[in-house]
């Protein structure tokens, strides 16, 4: 049985730490959850076998090309995707081409069903293959929730890998743990669990990015609008990878930050958080937090050096126009185990990937 398969049971076994956290939650029996998972996963496509390879010179333009390197799950890998252009990496390299008037670089060793841990391995091999990059992207965190990797251990790698990448000289843009308590097939209170475990993990990632000098970008429940709107379009035929229109709506989220990292934005070093926007500075940890619950949602440290970076500040961004409130109570948020189908669809949510 491939791990595709297997993943939502994974979530189960192992999981009893975090229902001892959940108050109402953990007093649902393993058994019932046992028995979703089951449920669940024979709702659940068939897995592809692999994804494009879409390792390869972007766009056109004067210049030497942009380095762009992409690591992480299925996500990062475009699994669902059909062709090189349809990636988050083949997205993100146009985009990038467009707005500076160069051609993309771009080498993703990204690995479909990748944990954290595997993160030091990819970050040897992209360095092996550019040693300088401008910028990279990582996605990752999908893998660690189903199979109930700890968030500390998962936060030291990713922190670990994201200050390599910041001593060869690149931007990190990281894209946050997705919510994969919006997968469809998921029955209350499986899904609660899930949604719990991924916005903790969401935001031990952000701490960890911005403290190791990075930016993250709160992927969340981002996707869910659409995919509740036509699942049939914005899911691929597995039924939890996205579709190339999933794929593009995430890219879409993530550009702006991967440009305003590179200095394409006019006026980047000076801006500052608008608060009509819901934009704010605050401690490292609080930001974080706010930003788990708001999809699309940049986080970065404080410019100013290193006396900011002590008093462990951190700036939340909305460089993309929210779908609706910045933040908004969420009906998942509260345990419900007589709900018997899960209204909400994967967010690109990383199964064996």
């Amino acid at each position: 049985m491939s791990r595709a398969r297997v993943m939502l049971t994974s979530a189960v076994i192992g999981g009893s730490a975090g229902l001892a956290g959940l108050g109402a939650a953990g007093a649902v029996s393993y058994g019932v959850l046992k028995v979703e998972a089951r449920l669940a996963r024979r709702t659940i496509g068939k897995p592809f076998d692999a994804s494009p390879d879409d390792t390869s010179l972007y766009g056109a333009g004067l210049g030497a090309p942009v380095r762009l390197v992409v690591l992480g799950d299925s996500l990062a890998a475009g699994l669902g995707a059909d062709t090189r252009f349809q990636t988050i990496g083949g997205v993100l390299a146009t985009g990038v081409s467009a707005l500076a008037g160069r051609p993309v670089q771009l080498t993703n060793v990204a690995e479909v069903g990748a944990e954290s841990p595997w993160l030091d391995g990819q970050v040897r091999r992209a360095l092996e293959a550019v040693p300088r990059p401008d910028v990279a992207l990582v996605t990752i965190g999908g893998n660690d929730v189903t199979h109930r990797i700890p968030t500390a251990v998962s936060a030291s790698h990713l922190r670990h890998a994201v200050a390599t990448l910041r001593g060869a000289g690149a931007e990190v843009v990281v894209g946050t743990c997705p919510d994969l308590g919006t997968i469809e097939p998921l029955a209350q209170p499986l899904r609660t669990l899930t949604k719990h475990w991924s916005r903790e993990l969401a935001r031990a990632q952000t701490v960890a990015v911005v403290e190791a000098g990075g930016r993250t970008v709160s992927l969340g429940d981002l996707l869910r609008p659409d995919f509740l709107s036509a699942p049939e379009h914005m899911f691929s035929v597995d039924r939890f990878h996205p579709s190339p229109a999933g794929y593009a709506r995430a890219a879409s989220a993530l550009l702006p930050t991967v440009c305003a990292a590179l200095g394409l934005w006019a006026g980047e070093a000076q801006r500052g958080p608008d608060r009509l926007r819901g934009e704010r500075v605050g401690t490292v940890e609080d930001t974080a937090a706010r930003a788990a619950r708001s999809p699309g949602a940049e986080v970065r440290a404080v410019d100013g050096g290193s006396t900011h970076r002590r008093r462990g500040l951190a700036m939340l961004l909305r460089r993309r126009r929210p779908d609706g409130p910045p933040e908004h109570d969420d009906p998942d948020d509260e345990l419900d185990t007589t709900e018997g189908t899960a209204p909400g669809a994967a967010p690109g949510a990383s199964t064996d990937g």
